[in-house]
């Protein structure tokens, strides 16, 4: 049976180890904030540091080495250079949302993961029923920015629907069947066919409306989307 440890138990760790272990991996206590990590990659075949980013290689570089363990970390941006001096080194990125660890338990299995460095990664992706692809270190700083922009960002645009909708009176629940209908054009679709709106059809005059109706604060973002729209517009 593989043995895990999980180095910072958080949202994304707990998720991890909660989601291992349902799946038939054996996880050693943690090594919780505060508590020496110097012996934390002994008995496990997988070490896995569920750090804040920045934290990483200052946590990797106190944990002594063993040279029949992986460590592994689960930062989207970063590559492997900041594991050393760890021999067997690796990163698993989920390419999901993980807002407290019993939903991201049950997400992690079937999810997407970006992985590089040791073949342990990949069998944690086998183990949770995923997917796997890889992404380089040279890479990894645009990978997670899209993934950024997927996620993150969307929820800052639907906190301005919000807002704005609130101005007319709407709560944004009403707007959510739209959301949803539109992710799933993209799915099928890709970006540029799924677009519709005022932007798709050149129509200037309802976006100077828009334009017009918005809180000046609500402009810079709105104006950014729109031209953003328009570069998936083909030219006439």
């Amino acid at each position: 049976m593989t043995v895990v440890r999980v180095i910072g138990p958080g949202r994304a760790g707990t998720s991890l180890a909660r989601a291992l272990a349902a799946a038939g991996w054996d996880v050693a206590e943690p090594v919780r904030r505060g508590e020496s990590v110097a012996d934390g990659a002994e008995g496990v075949d997988l070490l896995v540091i569920a750090t804040p980013d920045a934290a990483v290689a200052e946590v990797a570089a106190s944990v002594e080495p063993v040279a029949t363990t992986v460590v592994a970390h689960l930062a989207g941006s970063l590559g492997l250079d900041g594991l050393a001096p760890h021999q067997r080194r690796a990163s698993v990125h989920p390419l999901v949302a993980l807002p407290d660890p019993d939903l991201g338990a049950e997400r992690l299995r079937g999810a997407s993961f970006a992985v590089a460095g040791d073949p342990l990664a990949e069998e944690v992706v086998r183990a949770l029923g995923g997917r796997s692809f890889a992404v380089d270190d040279e890479h990894r700083a645009a990978y997670h920015a899209a993934a950024c922009i997927a996620s993150n960002h969307l929820v800052a645009l639907l906190g301005q629907a919000e807002r704005v909708a609130a101005t007319a009176g709407v709560p944004l629940d009403a707007y959510l069947d739209l959301v949803r209908a539109t992710v799933e054009n993209v799915a099928a679709l890709g970006p540029a066919r799924a677009l519709t709106g005022p932007a798709a059809r050149g129509d200037t005059a309802t976006l100077d409306r828009h334009r017009a109706a918005l809180d000046p604060a609500e402009l810079p973002a709105y104006d950014a989307m729109v031209d953003l729209a328009v570069r998936l517009v083909p030219p006439r």
